[in-house]
């Protein structure tokens, strides 16, 4: 299984992927799941893929060969990023249908984001279908692979005006909570922070199942629950309430 998200914000974009890849119970593997393309101060990409290994590795080694041979088409020709979804969605559909075979599924999804120069940064996820989507003022994040876990988080957290450091630790913290709910997500974590306009690309932080960090993460954010749910109102005053109403209830049936 694999976690992927991408937030998007006015002061840039964070990309932060797992490493893990599961065919089975012995069958667990590290595959890096970011790939970064581009020209700097022209055009930055990132992707992160998650779904079938064969398909996501064809199709990301077909988007490096069509840079490599300067095709027609291909993320140093498109003109958005809009472009680059529905390129990037082609070439995903193609290889599944290359491959496809009746009770064997070859389906990848991807998030493509980054900046084009003249163009607002933007992040797309795309589906296998090959369709693609944008997050939104009140979404600015777009998740893939085991989503549900990480989920919680980004909703409470995340606004379009939070700083890149807050939206790094938050991806991380999401990535922590998936990881604690679902053992086929794991280490190596790679994290990529673009900020707006700079039209670079620095090389990913990568943290290792060992990582002095990601422990820290994990530590601080379990105590800090514990005592955000040890502060919570005592349970004690729902069975008052209830006996409350309870009360006005049979109160209104004896006036009627």
């Amino acid at each position: 299984m694999t976690y992927c998200v991408a937030i998007a914000v006015d002061a840039g974009l964070v990309f932060c992927s797992d490493s893990r890849t599961n065919a089975g119970i012995d069958q667990v593997s590290t595959y890096s799941k970011m790939h970064r393309f581009g020209v700097d101060g022209q055009r930055q990409f990132v992707i992160m893929s998650a779904g079938n290994l064969g398909t996501t590795q064809a199709t990301i080694a077909r988007i490096k060969r069509d840079i490599k041979e300067r095709a027609t088409e291909s993320l140093l020709t498109v003109a958005t990023i809009s472009e680059a979804a529905e390129y990037l969605g082609a070439i995903s559909r193609a290889e599944q249908e290359k491959h496809a075979t009746r009770g064997v599924g070859f389906e990848a999804s991807f998030i493509i984001g980054g900046q084009i120069a003249g163009k607002k940064h933007r992040i797309m996820m795309v589906y296998p279908e090959g369709n693609h989507i944008t997050s939104s003022h009140d979404t600015p994040y777009l998740q893939i692979g085991e989503s549900k876990y990480g989920k919680p988080i980004l909703d409470r957290i995340l606004t379009r005006d939070l700083n890149l450091d807050t939206c790094a630790l938050c991806a991380l913290v999401s990535m922590d909570s998936t990881m604690r709910s679902n053992l086929s997500v794991g280490p190596p974590i790679e994290i990529l922070v673009y900020r707006t306009d700079t039209l670079a690309l620095d090389t990913p932080l990568r943290f290792e199942e060992g990582s002095e960090f990601l422990r820290e993460v994990k530590r601080s954010w379990d105590q800090r629950l514990k005592e955000a749910f040890r502060q919570m109102p005592p349970f004690a005053w729902a069975a008052a309430w209830e006996k409350n109403s309870n009360r006005a209830a049979n109160s209104n049936d004896d006036q009627d």
